[in-house]
């Protein structure tokens, strides 16, 4: 029964939004700060690191199975992205970051995958946290997993927890010779990656403002108790995107601000761009959260106002029954005519059943009419 009433609330929490995980685990209380300590679900079966080195004459794309090879790479005048997928085997990550000295508070970040989104500066890397927000085609459900980028010198790193094809668009475009991508360094590298996560979430509300629409118009309909759950998942879909994305403006803010050597004049216009789509996320989050929040009251309203219709019923049939009631009650009396001085004559008349029925009835239509005239049916 336990495990009945736990597939129902996965399967509730999964109709609309965003797909439900298990329980984050959390790391031991009183542990080293910079222990890495794997909190997410293993997304993948082993992890996938793929090596993209590129500049403005050539692009070189590879599947390698040891960091070391990457040496040849990083030692010329190229850009080098090292792109790692899956983040349940920490002894493979581990001979990441020992390769390129990250700071053990990196290493926590990125395998603690309840991060909230976040820009910090180090001496030599600047270390991005990013909450993709992804549309699942086959499913159409919304997933969410995070998304960490380490930006150097002549590389940039980022670990994803799953395969979900995320920043294929961007590897399209430095396979496209010409391109800004190829020209410009690893900072305008960082900035694409950071846009497309960003402009995943404008088709994620798309997606929610369409299952938006379509609760109102469940609501207008009939409202439903199913309706209610489903506002109640959006609302839930919404405060997770909320959490998303809000503290990463002011992370934007930092590398548009600061004076960084790892960022560049010419990237900080295309960020202060990246900025302006997460403040129109903001606002769209914003307004969505009213839209669901006055379909609840919608629903309410909804509810009140079809008790409210069957009580009226309710009480015009027990109103018109009142008086034939009284009626009834009288001639039902027990008593002889005859042998009573003040008899009811109707008791002895030959149509006299008919004529009380007829008086009842006539009764039932005039307070019906009289409704009708007054606009209470």
């Amino acid at each position: 029964m336990k495990n009945h009433l736990k597939g129902i609330a996965l399967h509730t929490a999964g109709l609309f939004g965003i797909k439900a995980h298990p329980k984050v685990r959390r790391k031991q209380p009183g542990q080293i700060p910079g222990t890495p300590v794997h909190t997410g679900a293993r997304r993948m079966e082993e992890i996938r690191i793929t090596l993209h080195d590129f500049d403005e004459t050539h692009y070189h794309s590879a599947v390698i199975s040891r960091i070391e090879k990457s040496a040849a790479y990083l030692e010329n005048k190229s850009r080098t992205w090292i792109q790692v997928q899956g983040l349940h085997d920490l002894e493979r990550l581990q001979s990441i970051w020992d390769y390129f000295g990250l700071h053990p508070l990196i290493q926590e970040d990125i395998v603690s995958t309840s991060q909230r989104p976040k820009v910090e500066v180090y001496e030599d890397v600047i270390f991005v946290v990013l909450r993709s927000v992804t549309l699942n085609e086959e499913t159409r459900q919304l997933q969410s997993e995070q998304i960490s980028l380490v930006l150097g010198k002549n590389y940039v790193l980022s670990f994803q927890e799953s395969d979900e094809p995320v920043f294929e668009p961007v590897i399209r475009r430095i396979g496209t010779a010409g391109t800004r991508l190829r020209r410009l360094g690893p900072d305008y590298l960082t900035y694409a990656l950071t846009d497309t996560v960003v402009d995943h979430y404008f088709v994620a509300l798309d997606l929610l403002g369409e299952l938006i629409e379509r609760t109102e118009e469940a609501i207008t309909a009939q409202p439903d108790p199913a309706e209610l759950a489903r506002i109640h998942t959006l609302r839930r879909d919404l405060i997770i995107m909320r959490k998303s994305i809000w503290s990463l403006r002011d992370g934007i803010n930092t590398l548009i601000r600061d004076d960084l050597p790892l960022i560049s004049a010419d990237t900080k216009v295309f960020l202060r761009d990246v900025y302006d789509h997460i403040v129109q996320v903001i606002d769209s989050i914003e307004t969505s959260r009213e839209m669901v929040f006055s379909l609840y009251d919608m629903y309410m309203s909804g509810m009140s106002n079809r008790m409210n219709e069957v009580m009226k019923v309710l009480t015009i049939i027990a109103t018109i029954f009142i008086p034939l009631t009284f009626v009834a009650g009288i001639y039902g009396m027990n008593f002889d005519p005859e042998a009573s001085p003040w008899n009811m004559p109707e008791l002895g008349m030959y149509f006299g059943y008919p004529v009380v029925m007829g008086f009842m009835l006539l009764i039932s239509l005039g307070m019906l009419y009289y409704f009708r005239r007054r606009g209470w049916v």
